[in-house]
């Protein structure tokens, strides 16, 4: 699993109200452009860190996933290089 640090993980902090949101929304609450949180997205969905909730197909709502919170809840780890993040994140979910 490859991170942007510290872009990615204030993707996941801002979707871990629960509640649904969009990627135009996400950029203006991290003032970043939202061509970059676009690229963003679908790579953390690759990961299964968020998922696209709809209601269409291409609406681009995206939630935050268990795996994400996992992510999330041990972001101090990421940057460890004896851990295998992708590992303890799944060994938390």
């Amino acid at each position: 699993m490859k991170l942007v640090q510290p872009t990615d993980f204030e993707i996941l902090e801002t979707l871990a109200d629960g509640k649904r949101n969009n990627a135009i929304n996400i950029a203006e609450m991290l003032d970043r452009e939202r061509s970059y949180i676009n690229t963003r997205l679908p790579e953390l969905e690759d990961y299964d860190l968020v998922e696209n909730v709809g209601p269409a197909s291409n609406s681009a709502l995206y939630a935050i996933t268990e795996r994400g919170r996992a992510a999330l809840n041990n972001r101090e780890a990421y940057e460890d290089s004896h851990t295998d993040f992708e590992e303890l994140v799944d060994q938390k979910i």
